[in-house]
């Protein structure tokens, strides 16, 4: 199975709930950057991940406390059935990046143990496990474009005609979303209880503007991100200054997306930002499907 990673062209975050979660409004993206999750029978469970250069060989963690295993046992135990397979994933989304790609790799998990195992787990129920597993694995399942609201796992998809095309620059050290938002809570202590709505951003999709778009894109977080990691401020500077319509801190950071008005801009930005010094710089388009069936035998 293979499963994209997601950006949020709109995050707005209201003030903690009793929960301790903060409701939001989002906007998410499935952008064409990619984990692979591949599962096998098997006699016990094991779980294997590869990575490339780029990425921390610790990065991903393993031994039980994976994301992986967790949607095993949800949906083994969904089923009343034994946890048995092989897994394996490779990663590609940027780790601890605000990518959503730990999230990516529990959606396809989900979907390929249910194939591997027999279950055929309706589509409600396989959302419904998502959610526990995290906010953003319902909408890793779905892909394309799709309005996020309670903590973001109350997923609805959005017609979106576009072809949007970004450049990603993750960093060589991660940012934790639990960190962020405790940054944001002492940032910002009379936050709004209603998080601010998606209205612009929805608007823009749906005239197929890249402008529109452009200065529709919103991120409560990235005050947090920046404030905490200040060289992120100057990539999203560095990045517009070097011809992008926009930058912005992706979720809780610290990867940077930079909107471009076509496939050849998105090329001609990433070679520039490469050229800067940045080791790792990719380009994408989006909206791409959710988790999906790469092959099979």
């Amino acid at each position: 199975m293979r499963a994209p990673a997601k950006i949020n062209l709109h995050l707005g975050v209201g003030a903690p709930r009793e929960d301790g979660f903060h409701s939001l409004v989002t906007v998410y993206q499935a952008v064409g950057l990619y984990d692979d999750v591949t599962a096998r029978m098997a006699p016990d469970w094991s779980l294997g991940v590869s990575l490339p250069d780029w990425m921390d060989d610790d990065a991903v963690p393993l031994a039980g406390d994976n994301i992986v295993d967790r949607a095993a046992d949800l949906l083994a135990a969904h089923h009343g059935v034994e946890r048995l397979g092989e897994v394996h994933i490779a990663k590609a989304i940027p780790v601890a990046g605000g990518m959503a790609g730990g999230s990516a790799d529990g959606a396809a998990a989900l979907v390929a143990l249910d194939r591997l195992w027999g279950l055929n787990t309706t589509d409600e129920d396989l959302l419904a496990l998502a959610a526990q597993l995290g906010s953003d694995v319902p909408f890793a399942l779905l892909g394309g474009t799709a309005l996020g609201t309670g903590r973001g796992e109350l997923v609805t998809p959005v017609h979106d005609r576009g072809t949007w095309w970004w450049v990603v620059v993750p960093s060589d050290v991660g940012l934790p979303t639990p960190e962020v938002y405790r940054h944001f809570d002492k940032m910002f202590p009379d936050a709004p209880t209603e998080p601010v709505p998606a209205d612009a951003l929805l608007g823009a999709i749906a005239s197929g503007d890249t402008w529109a778009l452009a200065d529709a894109l919103h991120n409560d977080l990235e005050a947090a991100a920046i404030d905490l990691r200040p060289e992120l401020g100057r990539l999203i500077e560095q990045g517009e200054q070097a011809g992008a319509l926009r930058g912005l801190v992706s979720g809780s950071g610290p990867t940077c997306v930079f909107l471009c008005g076509s496939a050849d801009h998105a090329r001609s930005l990433a070679a520039d930002l490469s050229g800067a010094g940045h080791p790792v710089v990719l380009a994408a388009n989006g909206p791409v499907s959710g988790a999906h069936l790469v092959s099979y035998a």
